[in-house]
Parts: structure tokens; C-alpha cells; sequence
């Protein structure tokens, strides 16, 4: 049996093999890609290639794609460099974005949800219609918490009719759907190597050509001008096996579903109390939140780690801190509920054992807790 059962690829997920081989390699080369020599020139050419892979990740041109130090540079960047005269935020949107906006200087208007988490387009037409032009409007593809699948598309087409650029965080839904860049019609999409088996620190912008992007970092105009800095080259190598593998693995996606609702009917069947939050809305096929009223979060999360399970509780990228999901809030879930919410997310490397794991620890959660209380 593993030592460990990890259900929280939402958070990160565990480096791929093929990927760790492939930076090894990288590394043993030198050569900076800036360079006209022959070390430059093949460091130049991994820098490239993997810029390929990434672009084929989300069916973009590779001439698009910008790397950056992450997804919260990417995401960073957009909201604070493309001109916009005001920003349209969704209301359940990834820290990194919410935070950039309120650094942006302009106008900021929230995009409410329903309580399946999914935007209000009506909403967004009036919005688009108040919000000084031009307006950047910012949906992410899916919710890092609750799975939630916004419809990405018809976002793009409502603000393009209203002069309208979009901006659409990609960060959790890489390697989990299938990605068409082309034919979603944003301006931008942002990307994470981490979250798709690559390393951390990595990151891209996918820019349409016509989309103006100002560098966040100014230097050696790296990037196409656009990031400046030597490239992590090692790193980028990574992140486009990683893409590569990505691919290849979204044909596993049903049968991590079928692990997800095999979960989800246990912890259903196992008391009344938990519920799953956003059940009926077109999420991602690996991600469960759940709620159990009354046992907050981070107990539930030690309480499976004890188990040797890993979860979370809420969104990880927050230095430890412990503080309500703003996501749910925005749902309509009460703060007190919200507080009892914990995250399972499944990837490549996900078992039937592990999923037997999780559930013999939320029975074991739920008979010491809620049912001894009930």
C-alpha cells in the first residue's frame, strides 16, 4: 500500500516522471537562449520547442505563447498591463486575479454567479454596457475549489460586441479539458506548468495577436518582448513535456470521474448531513468540494492527513492561512458552512485504493464527529 493516498492535485500535481528526466537533461546543458553561439542556439531551440508543445496543449499558435514565472505572474500581468479602462471580475475568480485587480487603478466591477457558481450573463451585458471602455473582462475557465465550467465562449462574445477584451484563467482546467484557444475568442488565457505534472515556477500567457500586453517586467525584452529575463530553460523543457503528457491523458479524464462520483455516493450514502457543492453544474470531472456542517475544514483536512489521505481545505496557494472560501461566499453558501468545506481532487496518479482510502477516512471522520453528536 502507498505511504500516502494524494487527492489534492487541485493544489499541485505530483511531477511526472518523464518530466523530471527532461529538465535533468536540460540542466546538464548550458547555454543561454539569448545567445548566438551554438550553446545559445540550442538552448534557444528547447525554449522553442517546448513553446510548440504548450501552444498544442490549448490549440494556439506558438508564436502566442509568452512563458512566464507562473500562473500568477500570467494572470497578474493581464489585469494590470493590457490598458483597460475598467475591469469585470467574476465573483469566484483565483486570489491572484481578485488581488491584481484592486492594484489596477481603474474602475472594478464584480460579475455575480448563481448558486451552482456559474456567471450571470445578464448580469454581464449590463455590466459591459456601464464599465468605461475599452473594459477587460476576466472568467476563468474553471474554479479551482468547486470544479464550476463557465461558458467561456459566449462570455467572449458578449464582451467582444461591447468593445470588450476577455482574459480567461486556464490554470485549472489544462489537462482536465480539452482547451481550444482559437475557439473560445479570448484575447488572453493563462496557463501553470505545475498543475499539469510540470514544475513550479512556470508559467504562460496565450495573447492573441492582436491583443495588446505591455511587459509586467522590463530588461532584456525576452519573451517576444514581453517578460523580460533569461528563461528558465530547464524549467520550460518541463513544462512542455508536461503539456505533452497532459494531452495524451485527457482520454483518463472518465475514469476519474467515475473515482470522483464513487466518492461523492459514499459520502451521500454515509450520513445526511455532507453534501457536495455545486453537484449539478458542468464541472471538472476530477474535482469534489463537500461540505459537512459543523466540522470545520481544517480539522477535516488533519483528520484525513492522520489517515494518510491529502486534501484541502479552500484554495492552497494562500501561505497556510486559514480564512473563508470567497468562492463559496459568492455562491450563497452562510460562513458558517463555507468554514466546514473541504476539496478532493484527483489526477494521473490517482488509485481505486486511493479513492477506498478516502472514503474509509470520511466514514471514520463522519462517525466520530456528526453521527456520535447525532
Amino acid at each position: 500500500m502507498k505511504s500516502l493516498a494524494y487527492l489534492d492535485y487541485n493544489a499541485t500535481a505530483p511531477i511526472r516522471p518523464e518530466v523530471i528526466s527532461a529538465m535533468a537533461e536540460s540542466m546538464a546543458h548550458v547555454g543561454n537562449p539569448s545567445s548566438v553561439h551554438q550553446a545559445g542556439r540550442e538552448a534557444r531551440r528547447r525554449v522553442e520547442t517546448a513553446r510548440t508543445q504548450v501552444a498544442a496543449l490549448v490549440n494556439a499558435r506558438a508564436r502566442d505563447v509568452v512563458f512566464t514565472g507562473g500562473g500568477t505572474e500570467s494572470s497578474n500581468a493581464v489585469i494590470r498591463m493590457t490598458g483597460a479602462k475598467s475591469l469585470i471580475v467574476s465573483a469566484v475568480e483565483h486570489d491572484c486575479v481578485l488581488a491584481a485587480a484592486k492594484l489596477a487603478s481603474v474602475p472594478v466591477f464584480s460579475l455575480p454567479v448563481a448558486a451552482d457558481g456559474r456567471i450571470d450573463l445578464a448580469a454581464l451585458e449590463k455590466l459591459l454596457a456601464e464599465a468605461p471602455k475599452p473594459a477587460l473582462v476576466s472568467v476563468m475557465l474553471a474554479n479551482n475549489e468547486v470544479g464550476t465550467l463557465q461558458p467561456v465562449a459566449e462570455v467572449a462574445s458578449l464582451a467582444k460586441a461591447a468593445g470588450a477584451r476577455v482574459h480567461t484563467d486556464a490554470v485549472q482546467a489544462a489537462g482536465k479539458i480539452d482547451i481550444d484557444f482559437k475557439a473560445l475568442g479570448v484575447d488572453y488565457l493563462t496557463l501553470s506548468a505545475h498543475k499539469v505534472g510540470g514544475p513550479q515556477g512556470v508559467g504562460a500567457i496565450v495573447c492573441a495577436p492582436t491583443a495588446p500586453l505591455a511587459p509586467l517586467i522590463a530588461g532584456g525584452g525576452q519573451e517576444l518582448g514581453r517578460r523580460s529575463g533569461t528563461e528558465n530553460v530547464a524549467g520550460i523543457v518541463g513544462f512542455g513535456v508536461a503539456a505533452l503528457a497532459a494531452m495524451d491523458g485527457l482520454g483518463d479524464m472518465p475514469r476519474l470521474k467515475t473515482l470522483r462520483d464513487r466518492f461523492e455516493a459514499a459520502v451521500a450514502t454515509h450520513g445526511n448531513l455532507a453534501r457536495v457543492v455545486g453537484a449539478a453544474a458542468d464541472r471538472l470531472p476530477n474535482t469534489s468540494c463537500i461540505i459537512m456542517p459543523g466540522v470545520r475544514g481544517e480539522t477535516q483536512v488533519m483528520h484525513f492527513d492522520l489517515a494518510g489521505v491529502c486534501i484541502s481545505s479552500g484554495s492552497a496557494c494562500s501561505s497556510g492561512k486559514v480564512k473563508v472560501s470567497h468562492v463559496l461566499g459568492a455562491m450563497g453558501e452562510p460562513a458558517a458552512d463555507a468554514e466546514c468545506s473541504i476539496r478532493v481532487s484527483l489526477g494521473y496518479g490517482t488509485t481505486d485504493e486511493d479513492i477506498h482510502r478516502a472514503i474509509e477516512a470520511w466514514k471514520a471522520l463522519y462517525d466520530r464527529t456528526v453521527g456520535r453528536a447525532a
